[in-house]
């Protein structure tokens, strides 16, 4: 390959990643065209996508981008996977067609090496368990929430023994009289 053509996938590759804050490294291995048709189609429409890439151009992209992986993840073939609204989102739909394609065609090689989130890599373990944006937004809303609903409970609570004195009163007094 020319130094050239090498310039040019690597220009390709740094515009295409420019924006992207989290993704993920795979080791696809033996998998026939039709699931990874199957499988880019899926993903496509939750917005994620994938892309082969030649390690050594992409390891100095990355290392321009400031992208933080280790160098022992540029070892055999590498597809990165990115989109979707969260890493969470990312990683359990990649989690998912590693589970399906492993139970259907256990003979294909289908690893996620790692994970990165806003350009510091992370296991890709840890990336499944980070909260997606709904799930984010609503424990924020929760947590906004708590207190004003810990004060309205305070609030009513000697209010409400108020009022049940005040009609048990009252009820006192309709039946004396």
């Amino acid at each position: 390959m020319s130094k050239l053509v090498k310039q040019l996938q690597m220009e390709s590759l740094r515009k295409t990643l420019s924006g992207v804050q989290d993704l993920i490294l795979l080791n696809i291995q033996k998998l026939d065209a039709k699931t990874t048709t199957q499988m880019r189609l899926d993903l496509r429409r939750k917005n994620i996508r994938l892309h082969m890439v030649k390690n050594t151009l992409a390891a100095r992209v990355f290392r321009d981008l400031g992208l933080e992986v280790p160098e022992d993840c540029w070892r055999g073939p590498t597809i990165l996977a990115w989109g979707g609204s969260s890493i969470a989102q990312l990683a359990r739909e990649v989690e998912d067609w590693a589970n399906r394609i492993k139970t259907e065609k256990p003979q294909v090689i289908f690893e996620p090496k790692i994970a990165v989130v806003e350009k510091r890599s992370v296991s890709f373990e840890e990336a499944k368990h980070f909260p997606t944006r709904e799930e984010a937004l609503a424990r924020l809303v929760n947590l906004v929430l708590a207190p004003a609903a810990y004060l309205i409970g305070q609030l009513r609570g000697p209010a409400s023994r108020l009022v049940a004195q005040l009609r048990a009163r009252a009820e006192q007094g309709e039946s004396t009289s």
